[in-house]
């Protein structure tokens, strides 16, 4: 999909950590080449753009009220903190897309930005996730399940390697977990 040319393998890391996320990224991008399996992720995955946070925030706001609202207005702050963050982490580190560094990689959707590392998307998920359950653990399976395809999709739709969406599992876990605590002071 990505008419961009590959960067040159000079300029890939190497190593075998390195080898095993290509490795895995490749062989994820191969399954996301099968028309169903790109449609379902590629839709997670634009869910994941926001969509699905943004309706959850307002249904939370919408059907319970004040309590819903506070914790629309949680997540909005986190979200807006893992943006800042995460874009700065992309200007930083500047790793190239996996379809434009891996031979074999294609992008089934296009990127949003240039940058791989660290998946917003993921980054996100985790840290809605995290303050969304601390007040809704009831929510439980539908959150971590749409949180983890969203991770999955990320790889299977060679924008991210493996490596971006753990660093942003973590990322997003310690800005979630720290939003909690900030939330916990401030109250």
């Amino acid at each position: 999909m990505s008419a961009t040319p590959p960067w040159s393998t000079s300029e890939l890391p190497l190593g075998p950590r390195f080898a095993l996320d290509r490795r895995v990224c490749v062989a994820a991008n191969r399954w996301g080449a099968r028309r169903a399996v790109g449609l379902f992720f590629g839709a997670v995955s634009r869910l994941g753009d926001g969509v699905f946070w943004y309706a959850l925030m307002l249904a939370l706001a919408a059907f319970d009220g004040r309590r819903g609202l506070l914790v629309a207005m949680h997540m909005a702050a986190t979200g807006l903190a893992a943006l800042l963050l995460y874009r700065l982490l992309k200007r930083w580190t500047r790793r190239p897309r996996p379809f434009r560094a891996c031979p074999g990689v294609i992008a089934h959707v296009p990127p949003l930005d240039e940058f791989s590392f660290p998946s917003g998307h993921t980054l996100q998920a985790v840290g809605f996730t995290l303050v969304a359950l601390a007040w809704y653990p009831l929510l439980a399976p539908l959150l971590v399940t749409f949180t983890t395809l969203v991770a999955i999709s990320r790889v299977i739709l060679g924008l991210h390697y493996p490596s971006d969406v753990l660093a942003a599992t973590l990322i997003g876990g310690g800005l979630g977990a720290l939003s909690l605590w900030l939330g916990t002071i401030a109250a």
